[in-house]
């Protein structure tokens, strides 16, 4: 590894499956040490066994302020500093159509989806303030960029995210703190492994299915992917980055796959009227 994030302190939500544990262990590798903070106890310390002595596992529920403020002291206790804080953790949430959606199902969605990254921010920022740098990253979707493509209060609260990083990287950028968000496209993971087929671990099933499907032939989007933009955002590599969204999808949402673009063949420019050509003088 390059060691790009040599001696950097960082916190992963959501980090004992998915997304998450693989940046986690991306992070370690790279020469952070790594707060695994998740609802998840056995898979989160299992993973934090796993990285090893990088890492450490705190019970974090990120819809309760007192156990995300837990995390990031215990962060700067163990570290010494807070470096990077990934704010990932998310839900697919309620489902439904719009006329039968249930308004506590709305609450819980965007109490994991939306108010968990705010929170996020606002106890990075009391530490990372004082020291003048460090990065915030948010996990959104590209269900926030096209319609269709999730459920709607899911797809509400990461519009909201995309929104909530930018505003939050203008007033932070001029103490030196950078604020990033990463728009996923259809990942093979646990989350979307049991939205599917009801069981999280048949991510390998998923990854087919995804692959046959995807823009680029035969390619899955995998976990790792999204760790490696995690990387480049949180190292700095990105260190004229900030208010970013970085879409990382395949090129799903610009349409690949979809077929060739229009008048993609050769032919003499068409001008008013129906007129071809360049006109001569």
């Amino acid at each position: 590894m390059t060691g790009r994030l040599h001696d950097h302190a960082a916190i992963v939500t959501g980090a004992a499956s998915g997304l998450g544990a693989a940046t986690a262990r991306l992070f370690a590798r790279e020469g952070a040490r790594v707060l695994i903070a998740d609802v998840q106890e056995d898979r989160g310390r299992r993973v934090a066994e796993e990285i090893g002595d990088r890492a450490l596992y705190q019970y974090t529920d990120v819809r309760d302020e007192a156990s995300i403020e837990a995390a990031v002291d215990r962060a700067v206790a163990e570290f010494g500093r807070l470096d990077c804080m990934f704010a990932n953790a998310g839900i697919v949430g309620a489902v439904g159509p719009i006329a039968s959606a249930l308004a506590e199902e709305y609450d819980f969605t965007m109490a994991v989806n939306l108010r968990g990254p705010f929170l996020c921010m606002k106890h990075a920022a009391r530490v990372m303030r004082p020291q003048r740098s460090g990065v915030i990253l948010t996990c959104s979707s590209i269900a926030a960029l096209r319609g269709g493509l999730g459920p709607h209060v899911y797809t509400a609260a990461k519009a909201g995210l995309i929104g909530l990083t930018r505003n939050v990287a203008v007033e932070l950028a001029p103490v030196g703190i950078r604020v990033n968000c990463i728009a996923p496209g259809n990942m093979a993971t646990e989350m979307i492994a049991g939205l599917v087929t009801g069981d999280p671990d048949r991510v390998d099933e998923m990854e087919k299915a995804i692959a046959a499907g995807s823009p680029l032939p035969g390619r899955a989007g995998h976990a790792d992917d999204i760790a490696r933009a995690a990387l480049y955002l949180a190292s700095e590599d990105a260190a004229f980055v900030t208010g970013h969204t970085l879409v990382v999808d395949a090129g799903l949402t610009i349409g690949a796959g979809q077929g060739l673009p229009l008048f993609h063949e050769r032919a003499p420019m068409v001008r008013e009227a129906g007129r071809r050509g360049i006109p001569v003088d």
